[in-house]
C-alpha cells in the first residue's frame, strides 16, 4: 500500500529535467554570486525571459539569508518541463517569516526585512515557506513561456486580413557610413526608394539627404543618433524629385578588422515598419490566480516591487537595487536633472561610497568632468579606456557601466546607471532592458520629484519668515551672530563658522563657532584658528572651501603617525582621537557665503557638512537667501551698537566720574535715567570742590528727556563748576547759568535748579547755602523725626531774563538729614494717585538714624514699589546726612 501511494505521488509530481544547486557563504558578497550562479543557470538551461525575474527574487532570499539571518544560503534550481522552481534556505528556522494571510504587513517601505516575500507574491508563479528542524527554505516557481525552442521573440497566427500591408516587392534599403557619417555604400533598393544612383549619393554625408527630425518630441538629432551603438525610428530622406519619404530605419554601429567604426543603416517606407520594428516588450500576463481575485500585475510595481515607496529617498533607493539586480551588477546609481537640465544631482546608490557621493552634482554634456551621455543610452565597456565618461564612478574600481535616460514627455529627467567591476559586461541587450526599466519608473520618480520640491519650497518658506522674525527681534550683535549659527546647525549644515570683518581694511576675525554636537565646538574652533580665514569676496553665492578638511585630516595623519612613534611628539598637539573627531566632523564639504549689507562685505557665513557628505542644491540656494538678511541683521546690531556705545560715553561725561568724600559728612546718590539705552536723561546731580573747606552741590532737572535734555545738563554741570570756582556766589552762578540757556535759542529748554554751597564745621556740624530755582524743595530731619523744608521756592532757570534770586542759609547738626530729590520722585504715578510732597515727607519721617545711603535706598523702593509699571520719567535722589557726635 505505500509503494502505491508513493508511486501515485512520483507520478502527479513535475518531473525535474535539470537541477543545480550552491551554498553561499554569510557575506554581503554573497548575493551577487547568488545572482550570477541564477543568472548562468538559467542562461545554460536557455530560459533567458525568465532570467530577471529569477535574479531579483533571488537577490533578495539570499539577502535576507546572509545578511539578515546571518547564516549559509542554500540555492537549488530545478527545471520541469513547464517551469523553473528555485529554492533559498538558511539555517536559522526559528526567525519568523510572516505568511501572507498574517494579519501583519509581511513588510513595509522603511522595512528591510519581507521585502522578498512581498517580490515572490508579485513575480513568482507560486511561492511558499517550508520549514525542517534545521533549516528554513523558501521557495518560488516561474512558468516557461509556451513558444518553440531557439524563438527569440514571437507573436501569435494571425488571420490574413489581420497582417500588415506592404508592396509586392518590399525594398529594404541598406547604406553604410564611414567613422564621419559619409556614405559609403548605396544598395539597389536604395536607389529604387530614393532615386539616387550610388555614384550620386557616396563620399556624401547622410545628413545632407535626411530630414530630421521626422518623430515630434524626439530630442535626439541625426548626428548623436548615428554615434549610438544601436538606434531604431522614425525619420524622412529627401529624394532626387525634392520630395521627402518618410522612413523607419534600424541603426547598428559596427567596427571592422582593423577596427575602424562605421554605421549599417536599414530604411524601409514608414508603412512598411514592421519589417525592422522590434517587437514591443510587453509585461507578462497575469497568472490565473491573480484573475481570480481580480487583481492586474503592474508593470511598475512588477519592477520596484509592491508596496512602493511613497517617499522619493525610498523610491530612488529601491530603483537603484531593482537596476543592479536585474542586470547583476556590482553597482548602480540614480542622477536626478535640475529644472534647467543643465546638472545631475546623485541621489542614490548602491554598491559605491553613497555618503561621499550623495548630493554631489556632474555637469551635463560633453567636456572633462562632464556626464556626456545623459541624454541617450550609452555603454562603456571598459572606462580604463576612457576615464572620466562616467565622473561618478572615478576611483571607485568599476570598469564597465551601462546608462540610459529617465525621460518624462520627450524631457530629461535623470540617468539610471549599472556599473561592473569586470570589462565588457554590457551590451545593447542590456542596455534596453534597463532603458525598458527605467521607462517604467521614470513619470514615478518625476512625480515623487516634484513633490518633494514643493515640500521643500513650503518648508523654506517657513524657514525664512522664522529667521527673519528672530533676527528682527534682537539689536544686539553677538546675540544675532548666535542666532545666524543656531538657525543653521543643525537645519541646514553640521557645523557653522561666522567670520565678521569691521572695516574694509580689517582682516576677517572667527567671532562664532557651533556644532551640532557640543563635544566638537572646541576642537573646531582650534582648528579654525589655526587656518587663515576665507577671502571676503562680494561674489554672491556659496563657495567651495577646502582649507578646513585638508587642515583636519592632515592634523590626524600627524597625530596617528605620532602615535606610532613615526613623528616628533608636539606637547601643544590635540590627542590622536580628539584630531581624528576634528577630521571627522569637518572633513565633508565646506562653503562659504559672503555677508554683504550697504555694498560692504560685513563678514562669512562658513557651512560645512562631515565626512564624504555634500550639500544640496536646495540647501545651498536656502542658505544663500539666509545669508542675505543675516547680513542685514548683523549689520543693523554693529550699527546700533556703535552708536549706543558713542551715546553711553557721551551720556558718562555729563555725571561725575565718581562720588566725591566730603569730610565730616554723610553723602549718596541713587541715579536712574528714564528709556532704554540711557544712562544720562534730563536730570543730573553734582558734588564738586570749590576752594579749600567749601564744596558745591548742585541736582537739577531739565524739561524732557533724551539727546536734547541730556544736552542742557551738560551745559549746565560744566557752567555750575566753573562760576563757583571763580568765586561767585549761589544766586550770581544761577543768573549766569540763565543767561547761557537762553543763549541756546531754539534749543534751549527751562531748567529746574537746586544749589548750594556746604561747610563742613569743626563742631561737627555742617553750613549749607542753597538756592532753589523752581526744584522740588529740599526736606531736613532732624534726630526728633520731624520735616521741614529747608529752602523757599524761586523762579526756574531758562524762561525769564532777569531773574532775582538769593541764597539761604540752613545748618545741619550732628544727626540731621537733607534729602534733594527731581520730580521724578515727587511725581510717581500710578492711576489717579501720585507720591507728591506729602508722601515724600511722610516717607522721610521714618527714616530717622538711618545712613545717609540708607535714607536714598529706601526712598528708591518706596517710588518703586509705588506702582507696577516702570518709571518714564528721570530719577534722581541726593542725600546728606551729619553723623552724629561720639
Amino acid at each position: 500500500m505505500g509503494e502505491q501511494i508513493a508511486e501515485t505521488y512520483t507520478t502527479r509530481r513535475p518531473v525535474i529535467t535539470a537541477r543545480a544547486a550552491a551554498t553561499f557563504e554569510p557575506v554581503g558578497r554573497s548575493v551577487a554570486s547568488a545572482r550570477a550562479f541564477v543568472r548562468d543557470t538559467l542562461q545554460g538551461w536557455g530560459h533567458p525571459d525568465i532570467i530577471d525575474d529569477a535574479v531579483v527574487l533571488t537577490s533578495e532570499l539570499v539577502t535576507n539569508a546572509v545578511v539578515h539571518a546571518g547564516t549559509a544560503a542554500d540555492v537549488l534550481c530545478m527545471r520541469t518541463a513547464t517551469g523553473v522552481r528555485v529554492e533559498v534556505a538558511d539555517r536559522y528556522p526559528e526567525r519568523e517569516v510572516p505568511l501572507q494571510s498574517s494579519a501583519r504587513r509581511i513588510g513595509g517601505v522603511d522595512r528591510e526585512g519581507g521585502r522578498g516575500l512581498l517580490l515572490c507574491a508579485a513575480l513568482a508563479t507560486r511561492w511558499g515557506v517550508e520549514y525542517t528542524p534545521t533549516h528554513k527554505q523558501v521557495w518560488f516557481q516561474l512558468d516557461l513561456p509556451d513558444r518553440p525552442a531557439g524563438t527569440r521573440s514571437a507573436g501569435p497566427a494571425l488571420p490574413t486580413e489581420a497582417l500588415p500591408v506592404a508592396d509586392a516587392r518590399v525594398r529594404v534599403a541598406v547604406v553604410q557610413l564611414d567613422r564621419g557619417g559619409g556614405i559609403t555604400a548605396w544598395n539597389d533598393d536604395a536607389d529604387s526608394l530614393f532615386g539616387f544612383a550610388a555614384d550620386q549619393v557616396l563620399g556624401k554625408p547622410l545628413t545632407d539627404f535626411a530630414a530630421w527630425p521626422h518623430t515630434p518630441g524626439t530630442s535626439t538629432g541625426i548626428a548623436e543618433a548615428l554615434r549610438l551603438s544601436r538606434w531604431e525610428g522614425s525619420y524622412g530622406i529627401r529624394g532626387a524629385d525634392g520630395r521627402i519619404t518618410p522612413v523607419y530605419a534600424s541603426h547598428l554601429r559596427v567596427r571592422d578588422n582593423e577596427g575602424a567604426p562605421s554605421t549599417v543603416c536599414l530604411l524601409v517606407r514608414e508603412e512598411e515598419r514592421a519589417v525592422l520594428q522590434s517587437m514591443q516588450r510587453t509585461p507578462a500576463a497575469p497568472d490565473s490566480g491573480a484573475a481570480d481575485r481580480g487583481t492586474v500585475t503592474d508593470p511598475f510595481e512588477v519592477f520596484i516591487g509592491s508596496p512602493a515607496p511613497d517617499d522619493l529617498d525610498g523610491l530612488l533607493q529601491r530603483t537603484v537595487e531593482r537596476a543592479r539586480d536585474m542586470l547583476d551588477g556590482d553597482a548602480a546609481y540614480l542622477l536626478l536633472a535640475t529644472d534647467d537640465e543643465t546638472e545631475l544631482e546623485v541621489r542614490a546608490s548602491t554598491g559605491l561610497p553613497s555618503a561621499r557621493q550623495r548630493f554631489a552634482r556632474v555637469p551635463v554634456e560633453a567636456g572633462t568632468g562632464r556626464y556626456g551621455s545623459a541624454r541617450m543610452p550609452a555603454v562603456h565597456e571598459d572606462l580604463a579606456v576612457l576615464p572620466g565618461a562616467v565622473p561618478l564612478l572615478n576611483d571607485t574600481g568599476m570598469r564597465s557601466v551601462v546608462t540610459v535616460p529617465l525621460k518624462v514627455e520627450g524631457r530629461l529627467t535623470g540617468s539610471l546607471g549599472v556599473a561592473a567591476e569586470a570589462p565588457g559586461r554590457y551590451s545593447n541587450e542590456e542596455a534596453l532592458r534597463l532603458q525598458f526599466a527605467a521607462d517604467r519608473i521614470a513619470l514615478a520618480v518625476e512625480r515623487a520629484r516634484l513633490n518633494e520640491l514643493e515640500r521643500l519650497r513650503r518648508g523654506s518658506l517657513s524657514f525664512l519668515v522664522e529667521a527673519s522674525d528672530l533676527l528682527a527681534g534682537t539689536l544686539d550683535r553677538d546675540q544675532t551672530l548666535a542666532l545666524m549659527a543656531q538657525m543653521t546647525v543643525p537645519t541646514l549644515a553640521t557645523w557653522c563658522a561666522v567670520y565678521t570683518v569691521a572695516d574694509p581694511a580689517s582682516e576677517p576675525e572667527l567671532s562664532y563657532v557651533l556644532h551640532e554636537d557640543e563635544d566638537r565646538i572646541d576642537g573646531l574652533k582650534t582648528l579654525l584658528g589655526r587656518l587663515a580665514p576665507p577671502d571676503p569676496v562680494p561674489t554672491p553665492g556659496a563657495r567651495i572651501w577646502t582649507a578646513p578638511s585638508e587642515a583636519a585630516h592632515a592634523a590626524a595623519l600627524r597625530g596617528s603617525l605620532r602615535t606610532l612613534g613615526i613623528a616628533e611628539s608636539d606637547r601643544h598637539a590635540a590627542a590622536p582621537s580628539t584630531s581624528l573627531a576634528t577630521a571627522a566632523a569637518v572633513g565633508g564639504e565646506t562653503v562659504v557665503l559672503p555677508l554683504v549689507a550697504r555694498n560692504r562685505v560685513i563678514g562669512m557665513l562658513t557651512l560645512g557638512k562631515p565626512t564624504d557628505d555634500h550639500f544640496r542644491q536646495e540647501i545651498l540656494e536656502l542658505a544663500e537667501d539666509l545669508s542675505r538678511r543675516a547680513a542685514l541683521a548683523l549689520d543693523n546690531a554693529r550699527l546700533y551698537s556703535e552708536r549706543t556705545a558713542i551715546s553711553q560715553s557721551l551720556q558718562r561725561s555729563l555725571l561725575p566720574p565718581e562720588l566725591l568724600h566730603v569730610p565730616g559728612v554723610e553723602v549718596d546718590v541713587i541715579y536712574r535715567a528714564a528709556g532704554e539705552g540711557n544712562e544720562v536723561g534730563g536730570d543730573f546731580y553734582d558734588l564738586f570742590p570749590i576752594r579749600d573747606g567749601a564744596y558745591g552741590f548742585a541736582i537739577g532737572d531739565v524739561c524732557g528727556t533724551g539727546p536734547e535734555a541730556a544736552a542742557v545738563t551738560g551745559l549746565a554741570r560744566h557752567a555750575l563748576r566753573l562760576l563757583a570756582r571763580e568765586g561767585y556766589g549761589g544766586p550770581a552762578v544761577l543768573e549766569r547759568l540763565n543767561a547761557a540757556i537762553l543763549d541756546e535759542g531754539a534749543r534751549s529748554r527751562f531748567l529746574t535748579l537746586l544749589y548750594g554751597e556746604l561747610w563742613p564745621q569743626e563742631d561737627g556740624s555742617a553750613v549749607l547755602k542753597v538756592v532753589c530755582a523752581g526744584h522740588p524743595l529740599p526736606l531736613r530731619l532732624r534726630q526728633d523725626g520731624t520735616v521741614e523744608a529747608a529752602a523757599d521756592p524761586q523762579p526756574l532757570l531758562g524762561v525769564m531774563e532777569d531773574l532775582e534770586l538769593y541764597e539761604q542759609t540752613v545748618t545741619l547738626e550732628p544727626g540731621d538729614v537733607l534729602l534733594c530729590v527731581t520730580d521724578g520722585v515727587t511725581e510717581r504715578r500710578e492711576g489717579a494717585r501720585m507720591l507728591g510732597d506729602d508722601g515724600l515727607t511722610d516717607l522721610l519721617t521714618t527714616c530717622t538714624g538711618l545712613t545717609a545711603g540708607a535714607v536714598a535706598a529706601r526712598v528708591l523702593r518706596a517710588v518703586e514699589r509705588f506702582a507696577a509699571e516702570p518709571a518714564s520719567d528721570d530719577m534722581a535722589i541726593l542725600a546728606m546726612r551729619v553723623p552724629e557726635l561720639p
